[in-house]
Protein backbone atom coordinates (compact mmCIF):
# COMPACT_ATOMS: atom_id res chain seq x y z
CA UNK A 1 0.00 0.00 0.00
CA UNK A 2 1.18 3.43 -0.89
CA UNK A 3 3.49 5.23 2.08
CA UNK A 4 2.54 8.79 3.60
CA UNK A 5 5.31 10.73 5.28
CA UNK A 6 4.48 12.26 8.59
CA UNK A 7 7.77 15.45 9.06
CA UNK A 8 6.77 16.93 12.19
CA UNK A 9 8.61 18.94 14.64
CA UNK A 10 8.13 22.25 16.65
CA UNK A 11 8.37 25.95 15.77
CA UNK A 12 11.36 27.05 14.54
CA UNK A 13 12.53 23.71 14.44
CA UNK A 14 13.50 23.62 10.48
CA UNK A 15 11.10 21.44 9.02
CA UNK A 16 10.54 23.73 5.79
CA UNK A 17 14.05 23.44 4.92
CA UNK A 18 14.28 19.75 5.54
CA UNK A 19 11.60 18.91 3.49
CA UNK A 20 12.70 21.43 0.46
CA UNK A 21 16.17 19.12 0.56
CA UNK A 22 13.95 16.06 0.58
CA UNK A 23 12.22 16.79 -2.50
CA UNK A 24 15.43 17.12 -4.15
CA UNK A 25 15.91 13.38 -3.57
CA UNK A 26 12.47 12.02 -3.56
CA UNK A 27 8.88 12.23 -5.93
CA UNK A 28 7.26 14.13 -3.33
CA UNK A 29 3.88 16.20 -2.97
CA UNK A 30 4.42 18.84 0.00
CA UNK A 31 0.84 19.26 1.83
CA UNK A 32 1.12 22.02 4.91
CA UNK A 33 -0.02 20.54 7.99
CA UNK A 34 -0.11 23.62 9.87
CA UNK A 35 -3.10 26.09 11.42
CA UNK A 36 -1.35 29.72 10.74
CA UNK A 37 -0.70 28.79 6.94
CA UNK A 38 -4.02 28.29 5.88
CA UNK A 39 -4.61 32.27 6.29
CA UNK A 40 -4.40 34.34 2.99
CA UNK A 41 -1.81 37.90 3.75
CA UNK A 42 -0.65 36.00 6.95
CA UNK A 43 2.80 35.69 5.82
CA UNK A 44 5.51 37.30 7.86
CA UNK A 45 4.28 36.72 11.67
CA UNK A 46 3.40 32.90 10.19
CA UNK A 47 7.20 32.41 9.01
CA UNK A 48 5.19 31.59 5.29
CA UNK A 49 7.63 29.84 2.73
CA UNK A 50 8.92 32.90 0.32
CA UNK A 51 6.71 33.10 -2.63
CA UNK A 52 9.80 31.93 -4.50
CA UNK A 53 10.29 28.84 -2.86
CA UNK A 54 6.81 27.96 -2.69
CA UNK A 55 6.76 28.24 -6.34
CA UNK A 56 9.73 25.97 -6.80
CA UNK A 57 8.33 23.51 -3.81
CA UNK A 58 4.35 24.21 -4.11
CA UNK A 59 2.75 23.36 -0.42
CA UNK A 60 -0.54 22.31 -0.55
CA UNK A 61 -2.93 23.77 1.92
CA UNK A 62 -1.33 27.05 2.27
CA UNK A 63 -3.19 30.09 1.42
CA UNK A 64 -6.79 28.52 1.56
CA UNK A 65 -8.76 30.37 3.89
CA UNK A 66 -9.28 34.45 4.78
CA UNK A 67 -7.98 35.31 8.22
CA UNK A 68 -11.89 36.22 8.52
CA UNK A 69 -13.48 32.52 8.41
CA UNK A 70 -12.44 29.73 10.72
CA UNK A 71 -11.32 25.81 9.65
CA UNK A 72 -11.24 23.17 11.93
CA UNK A 73 -9.67 19.47 12.12
CA UNK A 74 -12.35 18.26 10.02
CA UNK A 75 -12.09 20.44 7.49
CA UNK A 76 -7.93 20.19 7.24
CA UNK A 77 -8.74 16.10 7.30
CA UNK A 78 -10.86 16.39 4.53
CA UNK A 79 -8.62 18.28 2.68
CA UNK A 80 -5.95 16.82 3.30
CA UNK A 81 -7.17 13.52 2.09
CA UNK A 82 -8.02 15.00 -1.14
CA UNK A 83 -4.40 15.89 -1.54
CA UNK A 84 -2.93 12.84 -0.29
CA UNK A 85 -5.06 11.00 -3.42
CA UNK A 86 -4.22 13.25 -5.76
CA UNK A 87 -0.55 12.95 -4.57
CA UNK A 88 -0.93 9.51 -5.30
CA UNK A 89 -2.74 9.65 -8.23
CA UNK A 90 0.39 11.66 -9.57
CA UNK A 91 2.83 8.72 -8.42
CA UNK A 92 4.19 10.58 -6.17
CA UNK A 93 4.67 10.43 -2.15
CA UNK A 94 2.57 12.97 -0.01
CA UNK A 95 5.06 14.63 2.78
CA UNK A 96 3.04 16.23 4.88
CA UNK A 97 5.51 18.80 6.73
CA UNK A 98 4.15 20.86 9.89
CA UNK A 99 3.48 21.02 13.50
CA UNK A 100 -0.28 21.43 14.28
CA UNK A 101 -0.70 18.13 16.26
CA UNK A 102 -4.55 17.72 16.11
CA UNK A 103 -4.27 18.04 12.19
CA UNK A 104 -2.15 15.44 12.55
CA UNK A 105 -3.68 13.33 14.97
CA UNK A 106 -7.58 13.78 12.85
CA UNK A 107 -5.52 11.93 10.07
CA UNK A 108 -3.55 9.32 11.90
CA UNK A 109 -5.86 8.17 14.85
CA UNK A 110 -9.31 9.60 12.71
CA UNK A 111 -12.04 11.81 14.43
CA UNK A 112 -14.82 11.99 16.32
CA UNK A 113 -18.30 12.08 14.51
CA UNK A 114 -19.24 15.61 14.53
CA UNK A 115 -21.67 17.55 12.63
CA UNK A 116 -20.58 20.14 10.09
CA UNK A 117 -20.58 23.81 11.27
CA UNK A 118 -23.13 25.74 10.50
CA UNK A 119 -22.70 29.34 9.06
CA UNK A 120 -25.83 31.25 10.65
CA UNK A 121 -25.37 30.01 14.08
CA UNK A 122 -21.80 30.63 13.94
CA UNK A 123 -22.69 33.95 12.96
CA UNK A 124 -24.97 34.32 16.28
CA UNK A 125 -21.96 32.69 18.39
CA UNK A 126 -19.63 35.46 17.10
CA UNK A 127 -21.85 38.28 17.58
CA UNK A 128 -22.04 37.21 21.45
CA UNK A 129 -18.43 36.81 21.51
CA UNK A 130 -18.23 40.18 20.31
CA UNK A 131 -20.99 41.77 22.65
CA UNK A 132 -20.07 39.79 25.58
CA UNK A 133 -16.93 38.39 25.76
CA UNK A 134 -15.46 35.12 25.90
CA UNK A 135 -15.75 34.45 29.32
CA UNK A 136 -20.01 34.74 28.95
CA UNK A 137 -19.39 31.59 26.01
CA UNK A 138 -17.27 29.80 28.36
CA UNK A 139 -19.48 29.64 31.14
CA UNK A 140 -22.56 28.83 28.69
CA UNK A 141 -20.47 25.77 28.04
CA UNK A 142 -19.43 24.38 31.61
CA UNK A 143 -23.34 24.24 32.30
CA UNK A 144 -23.85 22.45 29.24
CA UNK A 145 -20.73 20.65 28.91
CA UNK A 146 -18.32 20.59 31.78
CA UNK A 147 -16.65 18.02 30.74
CA UNK A 148 -15.49 19.63 27.61
CA UNK A 149 -15.22 23.11 29.26
CA UNK A 150 -12.58 21.29 31.56
CA UNK A 151 -10.39 20.46 28.50
CA UNK A 152 -10.80 23.81 26.60
CA UNK A 153 -8.85 26.94 28.35
CA UNK A 154 -11.19 29.39 29.35
CA UNK A 155 -9.88 31.98 26.45
CA UNK A 156 -9.84 29.82 23.55
CA UNK A 157 -13.08 31.33 21.63
CA UNK A 158 -12.64 29.12 18.73
CA UNK A 159 -12.93 25.27 20.68
CA UNK A 160 -15.43 26.90 22.62
CA UNK A 161 -17.62 28.14 20.13
CA UNK A 162 -17.55 24.53 18.24
CA UNK A 163 -18.79 23.34 21.28
CA UNK A 164 -21.45 25.01 21.86
CA UNK A 165 -22.37 24.90 17.81
CA UNK A 166 -22.21 21.08 17.98
CA UNK A 167 -24.40 20.78 21.35
CA UNK A 168 -26.89 23.05 19.20
CA UNK A 169 -27.05 21.40 15.57
CA UNK A 170 -26.81 18.05 17.40
CA UNK A 171 -28.21 18.19 20.93
CA UNK A 172 -25.39 15.93 22.19
CA UNK A 173 -22.37 17.32 24.24
CA UNK A 174 -18.66 17.41 22.46
CA UNK A 175 -17.72 15.13 25.07
CA UNK A 176 -20.53 12.53 24.22
CA UNK A 177 -19.93 12.69 21.09
CA UNK A 178 -15.81 12.17 21.26
CA UNK A 179 -16.96 8.97 23.08
CA UNK A 180 -18.07 7.47 19.56
CA UNK A 181 -15.58 5.24 17.31
CA UNK A 182 -13.75 7.73 14.80
CA UNK A 183 -13.90 7.88 11.59
CA UNK A 184 -11.63 8.72 8.57
CA UNK A 185 -8.09 7.80 9.49
CA UNK A 186 -5.93 7.25 7.33
CA UNK A 187 -5.22 3.90 6.26
CA UNK A 188 -2.15 4.08 4.46
CA UNK A 189 1.26 3.36 6.78
CA UNK A 190 2.80 6.34 8.09
CA UNK A 191 6.33 6.89 8.22
CA UNK A 192 7.02 9.26 11.19
CA UNK A 193 10.07 11.93 10.80
CA UNK A 194 10.35 14.25 14.16
CA UNK A 195 12.86 17.04 14.07
CA UNK A 196 13.63 17.78 17.58
CA UNK A 197 16.34 20.07 18.01
CA UNK A 198 17.91 21.34 21.68
CA UNK A 199 14.94 23.59 23.19
CA UNK A 200 17.86 25.88 24.18
CA UNK A 201 18.63 26.22 20.69
CA UNK A 202 14.67 26.41 19.69
CA UNK A 203 14.60 29.00 22.25
CA UNK A 204 17.42 30.99 20.78
CA UNK A 205 15.88 30.91 17.59
CA UNK A 206 12.38 32.00 18.40
CA UNK A 207 13.57 35.29 19.69
CA UNK A 208 16.02 35.84 16.62
CA UNK A 209 12.92 35.21 14.04
CA UNK A 210 10.27 37.32 16.10
CA UNK A 211 12.78 39.98 15.96
CA UNK A 212 13.48 39.47 12.38
CA UNK A 213 9.81 39.00 11.73
CA UNK A 214 9.03 42.70 13.19
CA UNK A 215 12.38 43.92 10.69
CA UNK A 216 10.75 42.13 8.41
CA UNK A 217 7.48 44.60 8.86
CA UNK A 218 5.11 42.20 10.59
CA UNK A 219 3.60 45.38 12.16
CA UNK A 220 2.86 46.69 9.07
CA UNK A 221 1.40 43.38 7.80
CA UNK A 222 -1.52 43.68 10.51
CA UNK A 223 -2.04 46.99 10.07
CA UNK A 224 -2.67 45.78 6.66
CA UNK A 225 -4.89 43.15 7.71
CA UNK A 226 -6.87 44.99 10.00
CA UNK A 227 -7.85 47.65 6.81
CA UNK A 228 -8.61 44.78 4.80
CA UNK A 229 -10.67 42.40 6.97
CA UNK A 230 -13.33 42.79 10.21
CA UNK A 231 -11.13 41.45 12.65
CA UNK A 232 -10.39 41.45 16.48
CA UNK A 233 -8.41 39.69 18.74
CA UNK A 234 -10.92 36.71 19.34
CA UNK A 235 -11.17 35.33 15.85
CA UNK A 236 -9.32 32.57 15.24
CA UNK A 237 -6.75 33.90 13.05
CA UNK A 238 -5.70 36.58 15.07
CA UNK A 239 -4.91 33.91 17.82
CA UNK A 240 -2.32 32.47 16.25
CA UNK A 241 1.16 33.33 17.89
CA UNK A 242 2.33 36.60 17.55
CA UNK A 243 -0.43 38.20 15.85
CA UNK A 244 -2.28 38.50 18.81
CA UNK A 245 0.37 40.56 20.45
CA UNK A 246 0.55 42.90 17.44
CA UNK A 247 -3.14 43.66 17.53
CA UNK A 248 -2.65 44.44 21.09
CA UNK A 249 0.45 46.21 20.63
CA UNK A 250 -1.75 48.54 17.46
CA UNK A 251 -4.79 48.77 19.72
CA UNK A 252 -2.59 50.35 22.49
CA UNK A 253 -3.61 48.02 24.76
CA UNK A 254 0.62 46.59 25.32
CA UNK A 255 3.93 48.74 24.84
CA UNK A 256 6.38 47.65 21.58
CA UNK A 257 8.35 46.19 24.17
CA UNK A 258 5.63 44.38 26.20
CA UNK A 259 4.67 43.53 22.81
CA UNK A 260 7.94 41.94 21.97
CA UNK A 261 8.06 39.96 25.29
CA UNK A 262 4.74 38.73 25.07
CA UNK A 263 5.35 37.62 21.74
CA UNK A 264 8.41 35.76 22.27
CA UNK A 265 7.38 34.11 25.28
CA UNK A 266 3.68 32.76 23.60
CA UNK A 267 6.24 31.12 20.79
CA UNK A 268 8.44 29.45 23.59
CA UNK A 269 5.04 28.84 25.04
CA UNK A 270 3.63 26.95 22.10
CA UNK A 271 7.15 24.89 21.58
CA UNK A 272 7.13 23.59 24.47
CA UNK A 273 3.52 22.01 24.15
CA UNK A 274 4.70 20.97 20.81
CA UNK A 275 7.78 19.10 22.34
CA UNK A 276 5.41 17.65 24.70
CA UNK A 277 3.42 16.22 22.21
CA UNK A 278 6.01 14.71 20.25
CA UNK A 279 7.41 12.98 23.01
CA UNK A 280 4.80 11.05 22.94
CA UNK A 281 4.94 9.90 19.64
CA UNK A 282 6.39 6.08 19.11
CA UNK A 283 7.77 4.67 15.62
CA UNK A 284 9.85 7.56 14.51
CA UNK A 285 13.01 8.22 13.42
CA UNK A 286 13.72 11.43 15.92
CA UNK A 287 16.41 13.75 14.47
CA UNK A 288 17.98 16.65 16.70
CA UNK A 289 19.45 17.93 13.51
CA UNK A 290 18.16 17.61 9.55
CA UNK A 291 20.40 15.00 8.20
CA UNK A 292 19.42 13.68 4.83
CA UNK A 293 21.03 9.89 4.64
CA UNK A 294 19.51 9.61 7.73
CA UNK A 295 15.88 10.03 6.62
CA UNK A 296 16.11 8.66 3.14
CA UNK A 297 17.45 4.96 4.77
CA UNK A 298 14.78 5.53 7.38
CA UNK A 299 12.32 6.03 4.34
CA UNK A 300 13.76 2.98 2.59
CA UNK A 301 13.03 0.67 5.46
CA UNK A 302 9.57 -1.29 5.18
CA UNK A 303 6.67 0.34 7.14
CA UNK A 304 6.08 -1.78 10.66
Amino acid sequence: MNQVIFLMGPTASGKTDLAIELSKHLNLDLISVDSALIYKDMNIGTAKPEKEILEKYPHQLIDIISPENSYNAAEFSNDAHIAIKKSFANNATPLLVGGTSFYFKALSEGLSPLPDSNPQYREELNQQLETNGVSALYQKLQKIDPIAADRIENNDSQRIMRALEVFKISGKTLSELQQQPKINALKNPIKKIILLPDRKILHQRIEQRFLQMLDDGFVSEVENLQQKYQLNSNIASMRCVGYRQVLLYLNKQLSYDEMVERGIIATRQLCKRQITWLRKEQNALILEKANVNKVLDYLSQPSR
